[in-house]
């Protein structure tokens, strides 16, 4: 569970990144969190993380404040950098000496996830490529069973197969008393798996809303003309005409387009 209250944050020097922040988020989904470059999306699960420190504001994840770094909470939580970095060992040993810090560690979920993504456990990591050592970490990730799970950038790295695999492996893995907070700019790669989108920009939460409901508020189109369209709400050029959203008028439900979603909130479309 996340719940932020008037959070401000800058870094030395600079301008506050966040101010006056709020956001809360119970366990049991998985959340995509959105944003353009430089929006703050990393620097938010840092924080999250306890790897920055707030300069005001009230900040709980799990009952704990994050950046006093309490064992309990750091048995709790598990994030996946963008960037990463592992010592010379084995991918066995990594885990021996690292998955103790975990009071729920799953050895057989970890032993299956690595069967799945054809990983040697006797392989060293640093003789890896950098797919197959992102790989090993997103296994070593939802083998901990934490109950928060941050995820940055997931998917970079990964070719197609591998992809589609982490999708399959992802939401068979985790639990309703997981949260599953998924920072990405490939939005294609997890449109299938998200419960819940959430969009940064200019330091401000400007979108929060569950899949279910947006499914049920607007329709995701592509047309060949404009022409006899009612007042789209959003449209953009596309190869063979238009992609829309339209008010959704009847129950037909439609694919939710994220990137179009996206491009549409950016663009200040109004969408009340």
């Amino acid at each position: 569970m996340i719940a932020i209250n008037q959070l401000t944050f800058h870094y030395k020097k600079q301008k506050a990144l966040f101010a006056d922040l709020s956001f809360h988020q119970e366990n049991g989904s998985i959340t995509g969190l959105l944003g353009k470059n430089g929006a703050g999306k990393s620097t938010l699960l840092k924080l999250m993380a306890g790897l920055l420190k707030p300069q005001t504001g009230q900040f709980e994840v799990n009952g704990f404040k994050p950046f006093d770094r309490q064992p309990d909470f750091l048995a709790d939580v598990f994030m996946v950098p963008e960037e990463f970095s592992f010592p010379p060992v084995g991918i066995d040993c990594y885990v021996k000496a690292t998955a103790p810090l975990y009071p729920n560690f799953g050895y057989e979920k970890m032993d299956k996830i690595l069967v799945e993504f054809e990983l040697d456990p006797k392989k060293n990591i640093n003789r890896l490529s950098h797919g197959q050592r992102k790989k090993f970490l997103i296994a070593f990730a939802l083998a901990t069973n934490c109950r928060l799970l941050i995820l940055d950038e997931p998917t970079n790295g990964l070719d197609i197969p591998s992809k589609s695999l982490f999708r399959k492996i992802l939401v068979s893995s985790v639990t309703d008393e997981q949260l599953v907070l998924i920072s990405t700019h490939q939005v294609k790669d997890i449109d299938t798996i998200i419960d819940k989108i959430v969009m940064l920009d200019n330091g401000e939460i400007v979108f929060n809303e569950e899949v279910v409901n947006i499914s049920q508020k607007w329709q995701f189109k592509s047309v060949s003309s404009l022409s006899g369209i009612a007042d789209p709400i959003y449209h953009e050029k596309c190869p063979g005409g238009y992609r829309i959203i339209t008010t959704a008028i009847d129950e037909d439900e439609t694919d939710i387009d994220i990137e179009l979603l996206f491009n549409a909130i950016v663009s200040k479309a109004n969408l009340n």
